[in-house]
């Protein structure tokens, strides 16, 4: 459940609050809007009773929190969340570009990426150092040697880093090097990582689940939050349905689901949605204009040579078209780029 504070609670009254719900063994989040602060409770609501926290100094109403997650509810956080990540945030206003190679191949191929993106106006060098494929046989990622070269790129271009870790072993690894971890669509569900993600206290880029629900997708997030780390990212890169025209089917209404429901921001990734680049530039506008806070792109200095997702990445030149393309879509978004 929430507590809603009136506007003029004084901060003795909102410590008096919290302190009641500590006291009983529950948790208590504050999220202080310009006009109310409100408490969010998160426990064993039947502890509460007999306190008549609605007679309470400063207590306007309680309203119940009727969805299992609590802490990405924007019921909890009415206001959308900015999260800091490096020497960035990502969230309203902005429109974040992140671009760079499905996998990190090679020493060179990710400095020359990581300078025709941060040139066409990419915040975020993205690139796999650790690929969960399909086939065991296919290439699997350069591991720790990738994650170095991407420091590499990020110490030249001063272009923030996220890579995709998919165990505590990854994870470990990859927090001495990146600004932002991903968790891709394949382990949304991997609990004992969103836990151990939470833990690490880096901020995280949480992909939606191959055939998740929007509900299954923030809890999930509400896995990571729990642990104590707020600063999520969703990212919808399509779901599998029966359609095969495209590589997964971009799901752009979870836009404003997402905003109806959570505080949290959200990007789309219209190459694994699609798996088509001649699709790329078109999804990227619909994600604009729907309301998205940016966008995560695979670009390749040869896409023909890719080891992976070829089909679906763009050229510098492909890339740089779209950024230019995408400007009057984002002004009219209201959105920063």
């Amino acid at each position: 459940m929430i507590i809603i504070m009136k506007p003029n609670a004084s901060e003795e009254a909102v410590g008096k609050i919290k302190n009641l719900i500590e006291s009983k063994g529950l948790q208590a989040h504050l999220s202080k809007g310009t006009e109310v602060t409100i408490v969010g409770v998160v426990g064993d609501k039947t502890k509460l009773q007999g306190a008549n926290i609605e007679m309470a100094e400063g207590v306007d109403k309680i309203v119940p929190v009727t969805e299992t997650y609590k802490l990405v509810n924007k019921k909890f956080h009415p206001e959308d969340s900015v999260i800091e990540v490096g020497n960035t945030s990502i969230g309203p206003g902005r429109l974040t570009m992140m671009a760079g190679p499905c996998a990190i191949e090679n020493h060179d191929m990710v400095i020359e990426t990581a300078i025709a993106v941060k040139k066409a106006g990419a915040e975020f060098l993205r690139g796999g150092a650790y690929k969960p494929r399909t086939s065991p046989y296919a290439f699997q990622g350069l591991e720790e040697e990738g994650l170095q070269y991407m420091k590499e790129a990020r110490d030249e271009t001063g272009l923030n880093i996220v890579c995709e870790v998919t165990s505590l072993r990854a994870l470990e690894t990859a927090v001495k090097y990146v600004d932002m971890i991903q968790i891709g669509a394949r382990n949304m569900q991997n609990f004992e990582l969103l836990k151990e993600a939470g833990r690490a206290g880096i901020p995280v880029l949480l992909k939606r689940g191959l055939s998740a629900t929007i509900d299954e997708w923030l809890n999930a997030a509400e896995y990571i939050a729990s642990e104590g780390n707020p600063r999520i990212v969703l990212c919808e890169r399509g779901i599998r349905t029966y359609e095969t025209a495209t590589r997964n089917t971009l799901d752009i209404s979870a836009v404003p689901v997402i905003r109806a429901k959570s505080h949290l921001p959200i990007l789309i990734d219209p190459s694994h949605a699609t798996g088509v680049r001649a699709y790329i530039e078109p999804i990227s506008k619909a994600a604009v204009a729907a309301g998205a806070d940016g966008l995560i792109v695979e670009v390749h200095p040869c896409p023909s040579c890719a080891l992976s997702d070829g089909p679906q990445s763009l050229t510098f030149e492909q890339f740089e078209q779209l950024t230019e393309n995408l400007k009057p879509y984002a002004a009219l978004a209201g959105r920063i780029f």
